[in-house]
């Protein structure tokens, strides 16, 4: 029996905000949130009762602590994170804007602790000890060392008999849309559950069209037997080879936009885990939703709370 349900690997971040009015430049007061898109994941997956874990590495200093202790409320397993005594840890900077200008988000994550991992680093029996190992683009991308983990471990975990899931997040300020597809595109042939956002299908793939042709589209590149689209504020859609499943998306009142990506895709893989991709489709229009509806980018919820709002809902539209 696996010790985990989902393991992932992934950088722990800092987030500085400065409101809509505010400017970096002549920003006073910031307010921070402890993040990283995995353990984002993760961290909403073990808040819904599953087993999970995170592997990453951080500086021993207040700031490494305050994303621990942020992550452990969630009950995230944080025993295999490597503590370093020097280096530093990534940040990135968020400047909110209403039109005419567009919120803009800033990256300084060069050379923190995570970013210097390299192979012989890793605990693999932690990696590849669950029923899940999801990966991020993000994390892929950000230096030569961690791509060469990733791919590492996708070998590892798929000899292990484990599913392989990933989300390609895409980032242009982090990698080229050429690179993204050299990249990712053999990585895809080995992916159980494939996350794809329609704007990711279109720049990294060349992928467009009516949301139902997209998931088939990308079904083309990958065998996953769960790929799964974002739609943005038109809600999402699934497809299992078999069905395709479209759900709108939940009504909210924003707060904060950064994180509903993350917190989408830690609903379906709820489902997934549960083996009800029909639900999962459901509740990553929620979670979406709780994410927006909340500050920062971890998603404070419960069971009951999820399954209370998804039973509200109106049942998902299936295009057999």
């Amino acid at each position: 029996m696996p010790r985990f349900d989902v393991v992932t690997l992934g950088e722990g971040q800092l987030r500085y905000c400065v409101p809509a009015g505010a400017r970096l430049e002549s920003a006073t007061n910031f307010t921070v949130y402890a993040c990283g898109t995995e353990a984002n994941v993760t961290s909403l997956l073990a808040r819904l009762g599953w087993k999970c874990g995170w592997y990453s590495s951080m500086p021993n200093s207040p700031l490494g602590k305050r994303v621990e202790n942020e992550f452990r409320l969630s009950g995230l397993d944080l025993s295999a994170v490597l503590w370093r005594d020097s280096g530093r840890l990534a940040t990135y900077y968020v400047e909110y804007a209403v039109p005419p200008r567009t919120t803009q988000v800033y990256y300084d994550r060069a050379n923190s602790c995570f970013a210097q991992l390299t192979p012989a680093d890793i605990d693999w029996d932690y990696l590849t000890d669950a029923r899940i190992l999801h990966l991020s683009g993000i994390t892929i991308a950000l230096t030569p060392g961690l791509c060469e983990i990733a791919l590492e471990a996708i070998k590892r975990a798929k000899a292990q008999g484990m599913k392989i899931s990933l989300d390609v997040n895409y980032r242009s300020r982090i990698w080229t849309q050429e690179d993204a597809c050299k990249t990712l595109s053999p990585i895809l042939r080995d992916v159980d559950i494939l996350f794809c956002g329609r704007s990711d299908s279109k720049a990294v793939f060349g992928i467009e069209g009516p949301p139902a042709a997209i998931v088939q589209q990308l079904g083309d590149l990958t065998p996953a037997g769960h790929i799964i689209t974002s739609l943005s504020d038109e809600g999402l859609i699934g497809w299992d080879r078999n069905d395709v499943y479209r759900e709108e998306a939940t009504k909210v009142t924003i707060l904060d936009r950064i994180g509903a990506g993350d917190a989408m895709v830690a609903g379906v893989l709820d489902g997934i885990l549960a083996g009800d991709f029909a639900k999962g489709i459901r509740q990553g229009s929620v979670t979406a939703a709780l994410a927006l509806s909340q500050y920062g980018d971890l998603v404070v919820t419960n069971r009951a709370e999820l399954d209370q709002l998804v039973g509200a809902l109106p049942t998902a539209d299936i295009c057999r």
